[in-house]
């Protein structure tokens, strides 16, 4: 029990610290450049410029109601790093307003824009990492997705689509570009922050050397290999397929085994976006199996 405790503690400090970061980004660059934003921060913003009201108010505000209504389907832990990650938003950007501080980007849009997407990348990425959200579009989303079965990136989409729109009463065309260009390296540097850096790649490979492909393969890569077993469509003749994960720089060993074993058997790389088990290996260790086999 104090172990859990203890993650549970790590889990709110790595929450805070995202918000922090995002929220930090969202002042120096968003507001103090005129730069749009989506979700319900993108909403703080609109009511920022039209009608005076801080930011941190209106994010709270607007998703008092969403949590209110995400109590029944958003797990207990999950309901309660929602509500943290809201709290700790808001007060991040009441902080950063007030404090006497500014990043001089020599009002150059593209960096101003580049550093928001860097910002708001690394703090969400940090907060969705730990379990959390910063409630808004998220609410929405797993909403819709229960009630309704819409996929959630379509309802990111429609969400956000709708709120830059909205943002064209206080921002010209020109902002809203480069507020676009932030997006985009949000979402890249998020996707990088949520893997941890780390990506590998999967091939599904079909052949009729099945056995001797996957003891090139373990030998040659020093990873492991599975036997999936399916059964052609057309031919109904079975099939063994077999399935193994790589690091992308491992991908080209593989295609010259196959291209030496079966020139013909179809092959699909896909992304894997997270391994849980063991999957790095030291290639020594294989080395030396390999001369144990040997003798």
């Amino acid at each position: 029990m104090k172990n859990l405790a203890r993650v549970h503690f790590l889990h709110i400090v790595a929450i805070a610290l995202g918000t922090a970061i995002y929220a930090f980004g969202f002042v120096e660059f968003n507001m103090a450049n005129h730069l749009a934003e989506g979700g319900v921060a993108g909403l703080s913003l609109i009511g920022h410029a039209l009608f005076h009201i801080d930011p941190s108010y209106t994010q709270l505000i607007l998703n008092i109601p969403l949590l209110i209504v995400g109590y029944r389907f958003l797990g207990r832990r999950t309901f309660i790093y929602t509500i943290w990650g809201i709290l700790s938003l808001s007060i991040w950007m009441w902080i950063f307003q007030r404090v006497d501080f500014s990043v001089n980007v020599g009002h150059d849009n593209l960096i101003a824009a580049l550093l928001a997407g860097v910002f708001a990348g690394i703090g969400i990425g940090f907060v969705f990492r730990f379990g959390g959200t910063t409630g808004g579009a998220d609410i929405v989303a797993k909403l819709l997705q229960i009630k309704r079965g819409v996929a959630v990136g379509k309802t990111f989409f429609a969400f956000d689509a709708c709120v830059m729109l909205l943002s064209l009463s206080y921002i010209n065309l020109n902002h809203m570009m480069y507020t676009l260009i932030a997006s985009f390296v949000a979402a890249q540097v998020l996707n990088v922050v949520q893997s941890g850096g780390y990506t590998v790649r999967g091939m599904l490979i079909i052949t009729s050397k099945h056995r001797e492909m996957a003891k090139e393969i373990i030998e040659e890569t020093g990873r492991g290999a599975t036997y999936l077993h399916g059964e052609g469509a057309y031919s109904g003749h079975s099939k063994e397929i077999l399935y193994v994960v790589l690091n992308p720089g491992e991908i080209q060993e593989v295609k010259q085994i196959l291209s030496i074993i079966d020139p013909n058997a179809f092959t699909s790389i896909i992304n894997v976006h997270e391994v849980i088990g063991d999957f790095t290996y030291p290639r020594s260790r294989f080395k030396e199996v390999k001369k144990i086999n040997k003798k």
